[in-house]
């Protein structure tokens, strides 16, 4: 395996696994931790991630607890909660802001199976791009001949179908838990 294909293999990983993060920020009927814990929250001049701040709980059905950790900041962890782009709407309990997740009504069902295949389309275009820059690279090496050159080529193409397949199975796993 070349440099331009370790390197393109290392950017597709990258691509792939930035996308399964942002999906799991992607609500589901579920309380998941991972939903709130990287909103930003104002803290001592900087924007912090929640995560920074609290530990994250889930109590089931469908409740999460953020146990802040600085009582000065509870006020401003439910704010951030409340403006975040995910509709929620936080409880303060003392240190403890409580976060109900009503049930999805299937129009917001359809919103969120939406926003998942954009963000898979998106991830998408990144690897076709990638691989053209890839590609360009091996047909500006001047050190393989035009056989190790279509080779090269032929190996990126496998390695981006396969990609794509492994972004098909997400997206397919993330849909089903939406509308289950």
């Amino acid at each position: 395996m070349t440099q331009e294909s370790k390197s393109f293999e290392k950017e597709i990983e990258e691509i792939v696994g930035n996308l399964k993060r942002e999906l799991t920020s992607v609500r589901t009927n579920r309380p998941s931790a991972s939903l709130v814990e990287d909103i930003k929250v104002s803290s001592y001049g900087q924007m912090t991630p929640l995560k920074h701040l609290s530990s994250v709980s889930i109590v089931l059905p469908r409740e999460i607890s953020i146990q802040v950790w600085d009582q000065s900041l509870v006020q401003a962890v439910a704010k951030a909660v409340e403006t975040s782009s995910l509709g929620l709407s936080p409880q303060v309990q003392g240190n403890v802001v409580r976060v109900y997740l009503p049930e999805l009504s299937e129009e917001r069902r359809q919103e969120f199976v939406k926003h998942v295949k954009k963000l898979a389309e998106e991830k998408r275009i990144q690897i076709r791009h990638a691989r053209d820059e890839a590609r360009r690279a091996v047909d500006n090496d001047k050190v393989f001949t035009e056989d190790d050159k279509f080779s090269e080529k032929e190996r990126i193409q496998k390695s981006v179908e396969k990609t794509n397949k492994d972004i098909e199975e997400t997206l397919e796993t993330k849909i089903k838990e939406i509308e289950s």
